[in-house]
């Protein structure tokens, strides 16, 4: 019995996610478009044009406040959501593209779970890579070639 109940509570907890998923997908979409910047702006309008009516009262303003300061606070929430699912399917991409390219280094897979000391290590490398690179160029040479990072000084 315990199998099964972990099992449909781990169903709920997908379906959850894919709704949020499929929600926030779509108010990007929707809050991307000219049509919707249009909207806001005709609110904005609307309600500066509203102000002489109720006599730009302290009520007045804190209409556009909050509304804007709600707004804002959970567009933060979808666009975090948009960038973190964006860039985990460049990475993905990316990471296919090393996989399958005859020659890439394999260790460079997945290197955004790195720890920052590895991560640098890694930047160093491919830093010296283009150093070495600019320098062939200057002296007329390709720069074509794929040389093996490990073969390099750390750039320490």
């Amino acid at each position: 019995m315990p199998a099964d109940y972990k099992r449909v509570e781990k169903d709920v907890a997908q379906v959850k996610r894919l709704r949020f998923s499929y929600f926030a997908r779509k108010l990007a979409v929707l809050s991307g478009r000219p049509l919707t910047f249009l909207l806001a702006l005709a609110a904005i309008l609307l309600w500066g044009l509203s102000g002489p009516f109720f006599g730009f009262s302290d009520t007045w303003q804190l209409v556009i406040n909050t509304s804007t300061t709600i707004i804002t606070f959970l567009m933060v929430f979808l666009i975090q959501n948009t960038q973190n699912r964006d860039t985990e399917a460049i990475q993905i991409k990316l990471d296919e593209l090393i996989r399958a390219t005859k020659g890439a280094h394999n260790a460079l897979l997945a290197l955004e779970h790195l720890e920052d000391e590895e991560l640098e290590r890694y930047l160093r490398s491919y830093h010296q890579l283009a150093k070495a690179a600019r320098e062939k160029l200057r002296k007329g040479e390709l720069d074509t070639d794929s040389p093996d990072p490990k073969t390099l000084k750390s750039g320490a």
